[in-house]
């Protein structure tokens, strides 16, 4: 079993109050905007999700538990219970999505994944750089969305 941590840091030009009304309250934005992603969105109980990706990835679903929502300083931390990589490839998974305003305008978002393999499933720097990729180009894909509607999340 290995831990790893892959950390990824984005500079905005969007507010971060706007990052989070879209990111984390707009629940169908990304199965809306990415359904080759996510093709839907189930809410089981008040903190628990399940993000339906049938057909859309190489796995079906993963339940995630909301662990914080502060929304004064703008973080989301969840954690995979079920599906996606987990059993496949990882024992654990664990997301903290953080926007913080930059003083003359717009945000930096920083996205940390921590996570255990099971056993046997070696780490390799080229699965954790393409990781990157994929974060980057979703939170690019999403902020893009916002930037094209900016009457959108103002609220």
């Amino acid at each position: 079993m290995v831990a790893a941590s892959v950390t990824i840091q984005v500079e905005s030009e969007v507010a971060a109050k706007r990052l989070w009304n879209a990111l984390v309250k707009d629940h169908s934005l990304i199965a809306r905007e990415m359904p080759e992603l996510c093709t839907g969105v189930t809410f089981l109980q008040e903190y628990d999700i399940v993000n339906d990706s049938t057909g859309a990835t190489e796995f079906s679903y993963v339940k995630e538990r909301v662990d914080v929502v502060d929304e004064e300083n703008f973080i989301y931390s969840y954690t995979d219970l079920e599906g996606g990589e987990l059993g496949k490839n990882l024992k654990s998974a664990q997301f903290t999505l953080k926007m913080s305003p930059k003083a003359e305008g717009g945000s930096v978002v920083t996205h940390i994944c921590n996570f255990d393999t099971l056993p046997g499933v070696p780490q390799e720097e080229s699965k954790l750089e393409a990781m990157k990729a994929q974060l980057t180009a979703l939170f690019k894909k999403m902020e893009a969305y916002v930037i094209a509607n900016p009457t959108l999340y103002n609220a």
